[in-house]
């Protein structure tokens, strides 16, 4: 059984890294900080590296404690977090790779099961979700602080719980953690709610350079690098600029192009039918049915014309 596997793992190893995805969200960060405290209630000496991560989630239970780098060690276990493919482990493959056993732990229907031991779950709405069945066959204590970070993963990777994913062992979680005081509005607001300046600057362009293509059933808008520099943006400023299309009437696949040293970041959502991740795979990208992602190395009017073309062959 997997489960044993990544118990035993765990319960044999003494320096862990702890890896998630480039661009980290909320649930890839709440998952990730979740384990980091678990392994340390099992008495283990856990690096969370994450090189960059926006600051809406400073306020999560140790956050202060995450590190740009690991140690220049052979970690006894490398666990990837909300990972669907080593070459998003944001440049810190080396650390996974030379780590001595390997563990992946996912929700991504696209995750390559690069690893030694994986426990993946793409009908889970969350990595954050799966973590709840791993720490509890651990033995380990959901406390409030490891709530906190779960629900704050939940929460994001639901998008609030209003994506279709959402299941009833979903809400039965969130009811024991209010049962343990965690305080799950307040959390809400923090992660989806509040919004940085540099946020509302960068969704007033998004939006004024949205365009519709296929009778509106194609939302496309971008944000450039000089964008971001006249924003003052940080890391996660740009999150959620391509719900604004998807939520649109008529829209079925929303387009959001950010320009980046290596080209342009695609990030594709869709209503109804579209399988993003499919469109995505053909950029060497994936993810989920309804959310995806890649990376287009051109400029920007080609970038454009090669997704928008892609995207049209999947239309109804």
């Amino acid at each position: 059984m997997t489960l044993d596997n990544i118990k035993e793992e765990i319960e044999k190893a003494e320096n862990i890294v702890i890896l998630t995805h480039e661009s980290p969200d909320g649930d890839a960060i709440g998952s990730s900080l979740a384990m980091y405290q678990a392994l340390k209630q099992l008495g283990k000496n856990p690096d969370l590296v994450i090189p960059e991560h926006p600051r809406t989630f400073d306020f999560l239970p140790c956050a202060n404690e995450i590190k740009k780098a690991g140690r220049d060690i052979n970690y006894d276990l490398a666990i990837a977090l909300d990972c669907a493919d080593t070459k998003r482990l944001d440049g810190f493959e080396n650390w996974y790779h030379e780590a001595k056993v390997k563990i992946s732990i996912d929700h991504h229907g696209s995750n390559t099961m690069y690893a030694d031991y994986n426990y993946v779950d793409p009908v889970a709405p969350a990595c954050s979700q799966i973590l709840i069945i791993v720490l509890t066959s651990m033995g380990i204590e959901i406390n409030k602080d490891i709530g906190e970070c779960l629900l704050a993963g939940i929460i994001t990777d639901t998008g609030g719980f209003k994506y279709e994913g959402v299941t009833t062992e979903t809400f039965e979680f969130v009811a024991s953690l209010l049962r343990i005081g965690v305080n799950v509005s307040e959390i809400y607001k923090k992660v989806l709610q509040v919004k940085t300046r540099a946020h509302f600057e960068l969704t007033k362009i998004a939006i004024d350079r949205m365009e519709f293509f296929e009778d509106g059933k194609i939302a496309f808008t971008y944000i450039t690098l000089k964008d971001i520099e006249d924003t003052k943006a940080e890391s996660g400023d740009h999150e959620g600029l391509v719900e604004i299309g998807r939520d649109l009437e008529g829209v079925e696949v929303s387009i959001l192009l950010r320009e980046t040293e290596k080209g342009y970041k695609a990030s594709l959502r869709s209503k109804e039918y579209v399988n993003v991740s499919e469109i995505c795979s053909i950029f060497s990208g994936g993810g989920h049915q309804r959310a995806a992602g890649c990376t287009i190395p051109y400029a920007l009017d080609q970038a454009k014309e090669k997704i928008i073309d892609r995207t049209k062959t999947f239309l109804k």
